[in-house]
């Protein structure tokens, strides 16, 4: 059963479908590690025999992050990578379970840095082909700063036209909020890509 509690952001909701997704042993992808909340997620559900690969493009998210894991003592199982994640090919072999964007910028960062619909897309059909059977793709995409509704543009154009006898797309959002509030995609590769 879903609780109240539940129903108030995105990343909450993201997190009921990636409960039945990340498993202990699972090698997963946060590419867009931001200040480390979902990277420490991510490395608490793989446990000790899983593995995290976690992106970012500014020093300040490594900091933030690597200060959240040492303090867990989660280090261990994830790697800290500077780089953007249309990189990502570079330094994951295998498949993956999952694979976590939170698009837009860093929060209490600078706000010039956000990400972009070209590099995005080129990390989310990397996404598709590292993604296990069954294994998920969550976009959180945040639109209220500049440069956001055309990402959200982008990904939307992009997904709708994913063969729905590979993957299944499910849109998620709040209806009745103002400002902007953030889309969640989910995408789920069904079999061989």
């Amino acid at each position: 059963m879903i609780k109240a509690k539940y129903l108030t952001k995105v990343t909450d909701i993201n997190k009921l479908y990636l409960e039945q997704v990340v498993n202990e042993g699972d090698i997963v992808v946060d590419a867009t590690m931001g200040n480390g909340y979902d990277t420490k997620y991510l490395a608490q559900k793989v446990g000790k025999s899983g593995f995290v690969y976690s992106f970012d493009i500014q020093e300040d998210a490594i900091k933030s992050t690597q200060k959240k894991l040492v303090k867990e003592n989660l280090e261990d199982r994830v790697k800290l990578i500077l780089d953007g994640h249309e990189n990502m090919v570079k330094y994951i072999e295998g498949e993956v379970s999952c694979v976590l964007f939170n698009l837009g910028y860093l929060p209490r960062c600078e706000h010039m840095i956000i990400t972009k619909p070209n590099t995005t897309i080129k990390a989310i059909k990397h996404s598709l082909k590292l993604l296990k059977p069954h294994g998920i793709i969550s976009i959180a995409i945040y639109t209220g700063h500049p440069g956001g509704m055309e990402e959200k543009n982008s990904v939307y154009e992009f997904v709708k036209s994913l063969d729905q006898s590979e993957f299944n797309v499910l849109e998620c959002g709040f209806i009745n909020q103002i400002n902007n509030p953030p889309q969640l995609v989910l995408i789920e590769k069904k079999k061989e890509y």
